[in-house]
């Protein structure tokens, strides 16, 4: 047998109408809309003081094994890398709490170990199954906020402020000019829908600042960085009590893994009619696996981008398209003085922040906001966000005020029983243990 014949039987392409060309091609594209996050995330956590060549190989890793699990196992073209704002979240976590990222990482290890134990059992879908779409879309369109929010600080666009919190910034600034530059850049290529439009911007962006002398760098290839293991913390999470954190992890990682496959899947027509998804169990611990092992190396919790749709519709149909992905994320290693430039200039990376924020804002139309006790609980989760910096407490306080909101309008039959039970431990914890 041959390679294209193994490739064939394999990946089955003639059953799902695509061939190693078109493979090939789609994960190209894929790799193209997505590759950001391996210079994006280790600008974010080297925030929290960890090492930037070290998240830079965990970020890889985390892709490489996540994605090649996504199409040796489930067959799917769906990639999966660290996830954006959940590294934001991250890196507040360590900030806020003035604690080691070795403990934060034994949050993010823990949270994996529960989701590979939720993706073998059928309480992932219980409990996916109990959280109104209100609180699904609150949490999403919260986070989007929060990292849009943490873009335009980096970038020194908003700058703190005694009286109001925060102001304009001096728009005259090098990093906050060159920023404004870069935005409307990328907002054009979105806007004209060039494939690949967030990373062209990028490079764009940091070719002027090459030539305005803010980008520096003295060669492009080197030898890969040593990946290490990280020395988790775990005992620290409960020391410090950090449970709400491993939830905030844990319960984010599942809305966005499940509702970015569901997404990639219609599209690509892989739903059966009944409306349920093959193959959904290896999928979600394809997933599960790269939040685990990343956290071992290095980096925040990983999800399944939904950048994956630009290779489904560039026609990528099987887990040939993840593997093409997963093999260009690790001939990046090579390239991580170039990484490491961009990595600290605020500039080229803001952008993106701003960006993906606004993509995370799309399930608010979903939100029924004529009926308040569905509207007030997903406004507070978004409010609550990006002001405190603290994903965990958005959940906490939507988590509230959702099932009160619905026992005071006699609606308390509508409410899952696992809502109460998180209300009232949210309540509790905030009320009595609110440094935690």
């Amino acid at each position: 047998m041959n390679e294209v014949d193994f490739l064939n039987g394999f990946f089955k392409l003639e059953e799902n109408n695509t061939n190693i060309r078109t493979e090939v091609i789609a994960g190209i594209t894929t790799f193209l809309t997505m590759v950001y996050i391996v210079v994006v995330n280790p600008s974010i956590l080297s925030a929290a003081g960890v090492p930037m060549d070290q998240v830079f190989m965990a970020t890889v890793i985390a892709a490489v094994i996540g994605t090649l699990s996504m199409a040796l196992f489930a067959n799917y073209p769906i990639a999966i890398a660290p996830g954006m704002g959940l590294n934001a979240y991250f890196t507040s976590v360590v900030l806020t709490h003035g604690i080691s990222y070795q403990i934060v990482f034994g949050t993010v290890f823990l949270a994996g170990i529960i989701f590979i134990l939720l993706s073998l059992t059928k309480l992932r879908e219980t409990l996916i199954k109990a959280i109104p779409v209100p609180l699904k879309f609150g949490i999403t369109s919260g986070i989007g906020l929060f990292i849009a929010f943490l873009g335009l600080k980096m970038s020194g666009i908003i700058v703190p402020d005694e009286e109001t919190m925060v102001t304009l910034g001096n728009l005259h600034d090098p990093v906050t000019g060159l920023t404004l530059i870069g935005l409307l850049i990328t907002l054009i290529l979105m806007a004209r829908r060039v494939r690949g439009a967030l990373f062209i911007g990028m490079i764009l962006t940091g070719i002027i600042g090459y030539f305005t002398d803010q980008l520096h760098f003295t060669k492009v290839v080197s030898a890969p960085p040593s990946p290490v293991f990280f020395e988790l913390d775990i005992a620290g999470v409960f020391s410090h009590g950090l449970y709400a954190v491993v939830f905030a992890f844990l319960l984010v990682t599942i809305f966005d893994t499940t509702g970015t496959m569901i997404g990639v899947a219609e599209q690509g027509g892989f739903m059966r009619k009944d409306g349920t998804f093959p193959r959904v169990r290896p999928a979600l611990l394809a997933d599960a696996t790269a939040t685990t092992v990343g956290a071992m190396f290095g980096t925040s919790p990983s999800t399944a981008y939904v950048e994956s749709t630009s290779g489904v519709a560039a026609g990528g149909r099987t887990g040939l398209t993840s593997v093409v992905v997963a093999g260009l994320f690790g001939l990046s290693i090579f390239f991580f003085p170039i990484v490491q430039a961009i990595a600290n200039l605020p500039a080229i990376t803001a952008p993106i922040l701003i960006i993906v924020g606004c993509f995370m804002m799309e399930g608010l139309a979903r939100i029924n906001w004529k009926s308040f006790d569905e509207a007030f609980p997903a406004f507070v989760i978004i409010l609550t966000m990006p002001l405190t910096s603290s994903i965990a407490t958005g959940i906490a306080v939507g988590f509230i005020s959702y099932p009160v909101l619905k026992l005071v309008t006699g609606k308390a039959r509508e409410v899952h029983w696992l809502l109460y039970i998180f209300g009232l431990i949210f309540f509790l914890q905030m009320a009595f243990l609110p440094g935690l």
